[in-house]
């Protein structure tokens, strides 16, 4: 299964998904590229985006994509505080559903 880092995610955090192939928006050549585009060009890759982007599922029709969304939810995008998120992504990953956003969040109100 081959994940991508949003661009604001730092990249030390693929370390936490050992089992995975990842790559981030930057490795791949495509920063600043703006959601919809890095969506298509991302479907065509990987099988699961991974974002801090609140946002993404509201400005996208997500449906018309063939990759699964994860939407991590911190205090901050810092990495200490996305780590402290990598378990139950990890363990999300093998099911999330494409085409479909899915939140993770630090707070169990987030979900």
């Amino acid at each position: 299964m081959k994940v991508l880092l949003d661009e604001c995610i730092d990249r030390k955090l693929a370390k936490e998904f050992p089992d995975y192939e990842v790559k981030t928006v930057p490795q791949m050549g495509w920063a600043g590229i703006k959601n919809g585009q890095l969506l298509t060009l991302a479907e065509a890759e990987f099988d699961v985006f991974i974002t801090v982007d609140r946002n993404l599922s509201f400005q996208q029709n997500l449906s018309q994509f063939k990759i699964a969304v994860i939407v991590l939810q911190a205090p901050s995008n810092r990495l200490t505080d996305l780590e402290l998120l990598a378990p139950e992504v990890a363990a999300i990953l093998a099911t999330a559903v494409k085409g479909q956003a899915t939140v993770v969040s630090t707070s169990k109100q987030g979900r």
